[in-house]
């Protein structure tokens, strides 16, 4: 797989009026190789991380109903943990796994055909993909069990979920900058996304605790991600999305991201 993706990339650097159509070629490389070597070698694997947010949701309402904890808003425990563990997730899977993919691809990029940002856009598309798939597979089921997934305000829901996956987008490419140089970044950025994820609201309304303490977690930008998606499931809710904040955050995150970049990329050749 190595080899097919050296060269297909070698012909960027040829003249040709197919260097668009060569350059996806590239990207599809990268991105099979990836899905083969997630988990063992094997299609199943790539599978297996599709299904895991699923789970993740599951788990979570599993142990609200053990609780026998009421659904904060609305009839169902489970469109509450759906709402915010699939945006928050949506995050960071993407975030953490762009970063993953430099890594675990670092020899390719060796290669003076494969750039580092090769090696992001696919890993960002098999992760914007495998997100989506969790999605439908979660509506899917949702249904089967005589529930019904659909928000009461679509656009909120949607707007809040794709605000996930760019925030996602943008914080993995600074990611992706700074590990390039600086490894154990890694095991940073997960400690960080820990703490912030417990902080984000998935297993309660934010809107529950005191004013005081409630305004210091709205700087959580996941935390909003959450509000934002389960806004759209009950408008009702006391809660107001800062949209200036939360963009800025994704463009932020993304300029710096590919400044950062450059700035790796330069230096390393």
């Amino acid at each position: 797989m190595d080899a097919e993706i050296e060269v297909r990339a070698s012909q960027l650097r040829q003249p040709s009026h197919d260097s668009v159509d060569a350059y996806l070629r590239v990207i599809s490389a990268l991105m099979l190789r990836d899905m083969r070597t997630r988990f063992f070698g094997s299609y199943w694997g790539y599978v297996a991380q599709v299904l895991w947010p699923v789970a993740h949701m599951f788990i979570i309402s599993g142990a609200l109903v053990f609780r026998k904890v009421p659904a904060p808003f609305g009839d169902s425990v489970m469109i509450f943990a759906a709402s915010g563990a699939v945006p928050a997730l949506a995050f960071q899977y993407i975030a953490r796994e762009m970063m993953k993919g430099i890594l675990l691809n670092r020899p390719l990029i060796y290669y003076p055909q494969v750039k580092a940002f090769d090696v992001m856009i696919s890993r960002a598309t098999i992760e914007i993909i495998g997100s989506l798939m969790g999605v439908i597979i979660i509506f899917v089921l949702l249904l089967c069990l005589g529930i019904n997934p659909i928000p009461e305000n679509i656009p909120t829901a949607i707007s809040g979920y794709l605000c996930a996956v760019c925030l996602g987008i943008g914080i993995g490419t600074v990611n992706c900058a700074i590990v390039q140089f600086f490894p154990g970044w890694l095991l940073g950025f997960i400690g960080i996304n820990i703490l912030l994820y417990i902080s984000a609201g998935v297993f309660f309304l934010a809107t529950d605790f005191p004013s005081q303490i409630y305004g210091v977690m709205k700087w959580n930008p996941i935390l909003q991600l959450v509000e934002w998606v389960r806004l759209g499931y009950d408008p009702s809710l006391p809660i107001e999305i800062d949209y200036i904040y939360m963009f800025m955050w994704v463009f932020g995150s993304l300029t710096f991201g590919l400044l950062l970049e450059r700035t790796v990329s330069r230096r390393s050749s």
